[in-house]
Order: C-alpha cells, then structure tokens, then sequence
C-alpha cells in the first residue's frame, strides 16, 4: 500500500481545506475585494499546497527511499528518479 493510499483521508482533509481557500479567493476577486486582501488570500493558498506537497515528498522519501525494511541497505533507484521528475516539475 502506498503512502497516499495509507494517508488518504488526512491528505484528502487537506485538499479540501486548500478547496475552500481558492474558492475564497474567488469570492474576494468576485467581490472586488482590495489587492491587499487577495494577495494575502492568494499567499494561503500557496502556503498550504507548498505544505501539502512537503508531506507527500517527505512520505514519498520516507516510504520509497530510506524505509530499511523495504531497501536494506540500498536506495531505490527508481523511486528517487519519480521523485526527481515530480521535483523538476513542481519547481518549474
């Protein structure tokens, strides 16, 4: 199993609160909320997908690459290759 499957329902939990942050961003910029305002709102949202992402590299390298009983002794190759591309990608 996993760790996005393992962790499903806290992950989940999360995305779900990042949902409703967009969604008030939405509503500020529907309402002609002030810059100030959005941008403070446009920064939580940044912040808690940053977050989001941090748990599941970390999960990823916890499960994939260093997990002894999984890797005795060795680190899996194509495992730090996924995270690699997954990286590349998110810093674009």
């Amino acid at each position: 199993m996993t760790h996005t499957i393992r962790n499903k329902e806290k992950l989940l939990a999360r995305v779900r609160r990042i949902r409703g942050q967009v969604e008030a961003v939405e509503r500020a910029l529907d309402d002609e909320a002030g810059c100030e305002k959005v941008m403070h709102l446009i920064a939580a949202v940044r912040g808690a997908t940053t977050g989001l992402m941090a748990e599941v590299v970390e999960d990823h390298v916890m499960t994939h690459l260093v997990d002894p009983e999984r890797h005795p002794g060795a680190l899996n190759l194509e495992a730090a290759g996924e995270l690699l591309d997954v990286v590349r990608t998110y810093l674009r």
